[in-house]
């Protein structure tokens, strides 16, 4: 099973080997590939009636008699591919991030995570992936991303999203199987509230660093005389708040 996320958010346009092999003239196919028998040899090709991208044929033993393939060089392997489930973890309070992303700063990475950081980089409209675990009760606190829309599916888990807009928050459930979308700028936050961990796969649509903003940043970040004049409440008090860790 693989879980695939796309980044466009118009309609997905694909072609198949396939489908650009009989949409070619029989003439232009034959010349192009060469076969033994030419042009006949191209005539006893014969397009299913159903999409082959989905459906295997009933008789594949008797088609395929071999299908290993011979593993790349890694410099060419981890511009591809990364092994986010063995990656390093980072943990929050409520739960544990891991991430497949680009840093600008590569301190810290083995030479695999650099390279797929830098192939991240190098391409237009690519994904920052992750996965995020929340434990039971826990919490993903308020928080938004400056520069990627973000989509998230539920793989195990029940939980409750929440997006906060200037009229209000508007809160709903989400399951196993649920996709859910938070477009860029929009401060939103997780909770699990099952007794089972929220686990999801996450996906931003930057293969630049991820900028975020939480919510007790913010508020840390300004000035206790300033939220003192828009709370209605003294100084001091905003002393209760401890400061997030570092």
């Amino acid at each position: 099973v693989f879980l695939l996320f796309f980044t466009t958010h118009e309609e997905l346009q694909t072609l198949d080997v396939d489908d650009a092999f009989f949409s070619t003239p029989e003439d232009i196919a034959a010349r192009a590939l060469k076969p033994q028998g030419g042009v006949n040899f191209i005539r006893t090709f014969k397009k299913q009636a159903e999409d082959q991208a989905v459906n295997l044929p009933p008789n594949l033993d008797e088609l395929v008699q071999n299908a290993t393939y011979v593993q790349s060089p890694d410099n060419l392997v981890w511009q591809y591919f990364y092994n986010l489930k063995g990656s390093a973890e980072y943990p929050f309070p409520g739960g544990v991030f891991q991430w497949a992303r680009y840093r600008i700063n590569g301190t810290g990475l083995n030479e695999t995570e650099k390279i797929f950081s830098e192939s991240l980089n190098k391409h237009e409209n690519t994904l920052t992936l992750a996965t995020l675990r929340i434990t039971s009760n826990g919490l993903g606190q308020p928080h938004f991303h400056f520069n990627a829309n973000e989509m998230g599916y539920v793989i195990s888990g029940c939980g409750q999203a929440g997006v906060i807009l200037s009229g209000g928050t508007a809160n709903f459930n989400i399951g196993i199987g649920d996709v859910i979308f938070f477009p860029v700028g929009t401060q939103h936050f997780l909770k699990s509230v099952c007794d089972e961990d929220l686990l999801l796969v996450l996906a931003y649509s930057t293969g630049n660093q991820l900028e975020t903003l939480r919510m007790n940043d913010y508020f840390h970040g300004t000035a206790d005389h300033i939220l003192a004049q828009l709370f209605f409440k003294k100084q001091s008090e905003f002393k209760k708040f401890p400061k997030p860790a570092k």
